[in-house]
């Protein structure tokens, strides 16, 4: 996820409790200030007696040349580099986001943010935000944090399901709370993840927890906010995933905790784009997937030919990572 830094410069205490509550990573106060951070919440500083020293962790360049460039992806191979455009012209932008990392744009409103986390499709690292007001910087930091790319969900067509056995599943509680049509992308391959529901619905057996998605066994492949994966067994409180509806729309949610148990399982195949995909899912009738119209329905529901809603991509993953490999996931 990107990281956001707000700028406080001259001082003002409503713009860093904006920034506390708004999400913000760090907030670059005048030095004598740092203690008046502290006293507020907790926050990294950057200052020349804060968490982060300007010229030993942190350097701050211009972009007027081709020199600049070259100056920016030196620095930034051991702190990281706040650069400042002078006239928002993008190629230089997108060189920068090409060739390195550790790369911050300075920003002063919304438009300037969205362009910056947008880059090559990749986007900066991170956000200096400079704008003095602390409502226009509240939603910047909503906008930039609570949402990812959006994703293009496809429909697969229900193949089979059938019980398995049993083995160990995991509930991903988040510190959000989700309702219809809201859920995670979880699949036994990388390349084709299932859309599965929340516990957000009314059932005659449990009380609704909309808190939670029974994600499934633990060896599945979670979706994480930037575009990466984990499996479900890595997940630890404070972890993030990234949360999505039936229209793609997109959210990092805060794992306060994943809950394994030792459960009947069953099997789904479907298929998709680029062929064949399962999941292994907690065989129950509170476990549900997604339809194509944002209707979720049981797994013991799905009969073949059933639509249902996932995400399919090329390639394959190392590390979470995607690359372009040939690997076969049976």
């Amino acid at each position: 996820m990107i990281e956001i830094w707000v700028k406080v410069e001259p001082w003002n205490k409503d713009l860093v409790t904006t920034a506390l509550e708004a999400g913000a990573s760090a907030v670059m106060v005048p030095n004598e200030k740092v203690s008046d951070v502290n006293a507020l919440g907790m926050i990294t500083t950057i200052a020349e007696k804060g968490d982060l020293e300007p010229g030993k962790d942190v350097a701050f360049a211009e972009i007027r040349c081709a020199e600049d460039e070259e100056r920016i992806v030196g620095l930034a191979r051991d702190k990281r580099v706040v650069v400042k455009t002078l006239d928002w012209e993008i190629i230089p932008l997108e060189n920068l986001v090409a060739r390195t990392g550790n790369l911050f744009v300075e920003v002063n409103n919304l438009e300037e943010a969205r362009v910056a986390s947008g880059i090559l499709e990749k986007g900066v690292d991170g956000l200096l935000v400079s704008n003095p007001d602390p409502a226009e910087v509240r939603e910047m930091i909503r906008e930039m944090l609570s949402t990812d790319c959006p994703l293009e969900l496809t429909p697969f067509v229900v193949e089979a399901t059938h019980p398995v056995g049993m083995g160990d599943r995991v509930c991903v509680d988040t510190c959000s709370l989700m309702g219809p049509g809201e859920g995670i992308l979880v699949g036994n391959s990388s390349r084709a993840m299932f859309l599965v529901q929340a516990e957000a619905l009314e059932n005659p057996y449990v009380s609704p927890r909309p808190f939670r998605v029974n994600a499934g066994a633990v060896h599945a492949y979670v979706m994480t906010p930037g575009g990466k994966t984990r499996y479900l067994s890595e997940l630890r409180s404070g972890d993030e995933v990234l949360g999505v509806n039936f229209r793609g729309e997109t959210v990092s949610l805060v794992v306060g905790r994943a809950k394994v148990e030792r459960r009947p399982l069953l099997i789904l195949r479907a298929v998709g784009s680029y062929g064949t995909a399962t999941l292994i899912l907690q065989n129950a009738e509170t476990i549900r997937l997604m339809g194509t119209t944002g209707e979720p329905v049981s797994v013991l529901e799905l009969s073949p030919g059933d639509e249902i809603l996932g995400y399919a991509e090329e390639g394959a993953r190392h590390f979470g990572h995607r690359i372009r490999e040939h690997i076969v996931e049976a």
